[in-house]
């Protein structure tokens, strides 16, 4: 632990077939995987910019040896949980564990978020107990908090349009006090990718 904020970086393993299922659907398992790998590489871009907060990687099935462009994160993990709740929830409770004041969840599929958006969430910590970047898909593309908050992880309907809404109204319950980002792109679907990127 070299700072008092730290970035999870929730990645999937880049293996053909088990990456961008609802975009391979549409356009094969070999373009979506390509699509992922370059999401992989903007990420890891962005987060080199970063000053003054450790990066771990927590990967979906196993700790990779190497990574994109030859970025090495401070420290590499393990996601643990029976859904993307529970994981999440898992990767926040060990760092709070670890000593970080500050922690920011992002995934790799926002092709529009940048360095700019990870330092607003930790200065939006400094007024608020909760920030949130929502994604026009209904989910967020970003979640951080100064202390660990598990409530906001309950009863949340994963992987549809109302994850945002209902996580503001557990934050509302809870009187948990929140800063908002900008809402940004991510790609899921095909029509995802062609809004971001047009014929």
């Amino acid at each position: 632990m070299k700072n008092e904020n730290a970035l999870i970086v929730f990645q999937k393993n880049a293996e053909l077939g088990k990456v961008k299922t609802r975009l391979a659907a549409t356009i094969g398992d070999k373009r979506a995987l390509e699509i992922y790998q370059s999401l992989l590489l903007h990420t890891y871009r962005i987060i080199e910019k970063l000053e003054d907060i450790d990066t771990v990687i927590f990967y979906s099935d196993y700790v990779e040896k190497g990574t994109l462009d030859q970025f090495q994160p401070d420290s590499k993990e393990i996601q643990t949980g029976k859904d993307l709740g529970e994981r999440m929830a898992n990767a926040f409770r060990l760092l709070f564990d670890q000593g970080y004041k500050k922690v920011v969840i992002i995934g790799t599929d926002c092709p529009e978020i940048s360095a700019t958006e990870i330092t607003e969430a930790i200065l939006t910590l400094d007024q608020n107990e909760v920030c949130i970047g929502p994604a026009l898909d209904g989910g967020y593309y970003l979640l951080g908090m100064c202390r660990f908050y598990d409530s906001i992880f309950q009863n949340i309907p994963w992987s549809t349009s109302n994850v945002f809404s209902r996580t503001i109204k557990l934050l509302n319950r809870h009187q948990i006090s929140y800063g908002l980002l900008k809402t940004l792109h991510d790609i899921d679907t095909e029509e995802d990718l062609q809004a971001f990127f047009p014929k």
